[in-house]
Protein backbone atom coordinates (compact mmCIF):
# COMPACT_ATOMS: atom_id res chain seq x y z
CA UNK A 1 0.00 0.00 0.00
CA UNK A 2 2.61 2.43 0.63
CA UNK A 3 4.57 1.40 -2.63
CA UNK A 4 1.51 2.73 -4.11
CA UNK A 5 0.68 5.66 -2.44
CA UNK A 6 4.31 6.93 -3.03
CA UNK A 7 4.19 5.89 -6.89
CA UNK A 8 0.85 8.06 -6.95
CA UNK A 9 2.53 11.14 -5.95
CA UNK A 10 5.69 10.58 -7.34
CA UNK A 11 3.67 10.04 -10.89
CA UNK A 12 2.11 13.46 -9.73
CA UNK A 13 4.85 15.19 -9.61
CA UNK A 14 6.84 14.42 -12.22
CA UNK A 15 3.65 14.55 -14.99
CA UNK A 16 2.79 17.89 -13.46
CA UNK A 17 6.86 18.33 -14.57
CA UNK A 18 6.71 17.22 -17.75
CA UNK A 19 3.45 19.18 -18.12
CA UNK A 20 5.12 22.66 -17.42
CA UNK A 21 8.05 21.77 -19.69
CA UNK A 22 5.77 20.76 -22.50
CA UNK A 23 3.70 24.44 -22.92
CA UNK A 24 4.81 26.86 -24.93
CA UNK A 25 3.62 30.39 -24.17
CA UNK A 26 2.12 30.83 -27.79
CA UNK A 27 -0.40 33.31 -28.59
CA UNK A 28 -0.55 37.14 -28.29
CA UNK A 29 0.94 39.10 -25.14
CA UNK A 30 1.32 42.64 -24.24
CA UNK A 31 4.67 44.57 -23.77
CA UNK A 32 4.39 46.70 -20.76
CA UNK A 33 6.31 49.99 -20.11
CA UNK A 34 7.98 49.80 -16.82
CA UNK A 35 8.08 53.72 -16.09
CA UNK A 36 4.35 54.33 -17.10
CA UNK A 37 2.59 51.21 -17.06
CA UNK A 38 1.25 51.46 -20.01
CA UNK A 39 0.55 49.23 -22.92
CA UNK A 40 3.07 49.52 -25.54
CA UNK A 41 2.73 46.43 -28.09
CA UNK A 42 1.53 43.30 -28.78
CA UNK A 43 3.75 40.43 -29.78
CA UNK A 44 2.54 37.29 -31.38
CA UNK A 45 4.49 34.37 -30.16
CA UNK A 46 4.35 31.42 -32.39
CA UNK A 47 6.59 28.01 -32.27
CA UNK A 48 7.49 26.50 -35.49
CA UNK A 49 9.86 23.51 -36.34
CA UNK A 50 10.40 23.55 -31.94
CA UNK A 51 11.96 27.11 -31.82
CA UNK A 52 9.67 29.54 -30.36
CA UNK A 53 9.51 33.15 -32.44
CA UNK A 54 7.79 36.59 -32.03
CA UNK A 55 6.77 39.06 -34.11
CA UNK A 56 4.93 42.71 -33.31
CA UNK A 57 1.59 42.70 -34.43
CA UNK A 58 0.28 45.95 -32.78
CA UNK A 59 1.11 49.36 -31.57
CA UNK A 60 -0.56 51.56 -29.30
CA UNK A 61 1.37 54.52 -31.01
CA UNK A 62 1.92 53.22 -34.64
CA UNK A 63 2.83 56.53 -36.63
CA UNK A 64 5.42 58.93 -35.92
CA UNK A 65 5.44 62.35 -35.63
CA UNK A 66 5.00 62.82 -39.35
CA UNK A 67 2.59 60.25 -39.10
CA UNK A 68 3.91 58.13 -40.97
CA UNK A 69 4.29 54.40 -39.86
CA UNK A 70 6.85 54.08 -36.98
CA UNK A 71 10.56 52.12 -38.48
CA UNK A 72 12.97 49.98 -37.03
CA UNK A 73 15.95 53.28 -37.75
CA UNK A 74 18.39 51.80 -35.29
CA UNK A 75 18.71 48.26 -36.72
CA UNK A 76 20.92 46.99 -38.82
CA UNK A 77 20.95 44.69 -41.45
CA UNK A 78 17.83 43.28 -43.42
CA UNK A 79 15.43 44.74 -40.37
CA UNK A 80 17.19 48.13 -41.10
CA UNK A 81 13.97 50.74 -41.47
CA UNK A 82 11.83 47.97 -41.47
CA UNK A 83 8.56 48.68 -40.38
CA UNK A 84 7.92 47.98 -36.39
CA UNK A 85 4.63 46.16 -36.93
CA UNK A 86 5.41 42.82 -38.72
CA UNK A 87 8.85 43.02 -37.62
CA UNK A 88 10.29 39.37 -35.90
CA UNK A 89 11.64 40.23 -32.46
CA UNK A 90 11.78 36.83 -30.83
CA UNK A 91 13.88 34.26 -32.66
CA UNK A 92 15.32 30.51 -32.16
CA UNK A 93 14.30 29.73 -28.61
CA UNK A 94 14.03 26.17 -27.87
CA UNK A 95 12.28 24.69 -24.99
CA UNK A 96 15.21 23.50 -22.15
CA UNK A 97 12.93 22.38 -19.07
CA UNK A 98 10.08 25.30 -18.24
CA UNK A 99 12.20 27.63 -20.31
CA UNK A 100 12.80 28.92 -23.63
CA UNK A 101 16.37 29.78 -24.31
CA UNK A 102 19.44 29.73 -27.00
CA UNK A 103 17.90 32.51 -28.96
CA UNK A 104 17.55 36.30 -29.60
CA UNK A 105 15.82 39.17 -29.08
CA UNK A 106 15.77 42.38 -30.82
CA UNK A 107 14.80 45.81 -29.13
CA UNK A 108 13.30 47.80 -31.52
CA UNK A 109 14.00 51.33 -30.23
CA UNK A 110 18.21 50.99 -30.03
CA UNK A 111 18.09 47.84 -32.77
CA UNK A 112 20.13 45.92 -30.49
CA UNK A 113 19.83 42.65 -30.89
CA UNK A 114 20.15 40.28 -27.24
CA UNK A 115 20.52 36.52 -26.30
CA UNK A 116 16.99 36.03 -24.50
CA UNK A 117 15.21 33.67 -21.86
CA UNK A 118 11.57 33.41 -21.47
CA UNK A 119 9.40 31.64 -19.60
CA UNK A 120 5.78 31.88 -17.72
CA UNK A 121 5.02 32.60 -14.16
CA UNK A 122 1.77 33.36 -12.36
CA UNK A 123 0.12 33.95 -15.90
CA UNK A 124 2.56 36.25 -17.44
CA UNK A 125 5.18 36.16 -19.33
CA UNK A 126 9.10 36.94 -18.27
CA UNK A 127 11.22 37.91 -20.97
CA UNK A 128 15.01 38.18 -19.98
CA UNK A 129 17.26 39.92 -22.52
CA UNK A 130 21.22 39.09 -21.96
CA UNK A 131 24.06 41.54 -22.77
CA UNK A 132 27.39 39.35 -21.58
CA UNK A 133 26.71 38.80 -17.82
CA UNK A 134 24.03 41.64 -17.35
CA UNK A 135 20.49 41.20 -18.09
CA UNK A 136 16.95 42.95 -18.14
CA UNK A 137 13.78 41.19 -17.27
CA UNK A 138 10.37 42.63 -18.63
CA UNK A 139 7.01 41.19 -17.26
CA UNK A 140 4.07 40.96 -20.13
CA UNK A 141 1.10 40.10 -19.98
CA UNK A 142 -1.86 38.04 -21.99
CA UNK A 143 -3.47 39.54 -24.78
CA UNK A 144 -6.63 39.38 -26.02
Amino acid sequence: MRWTRGLMVLSVVFGAGLAAAAEAPVGTWKTIDEKTGKVVSEVQLSEQGGKLTGKITGLTEPNDKAGKPKTCTACKGEDEDRPIIGLVIVKDLKADGDRFKGGTILDPEDGKIYRAEIWTEDGKLKVRGYLGVFYKTQTWVKGS
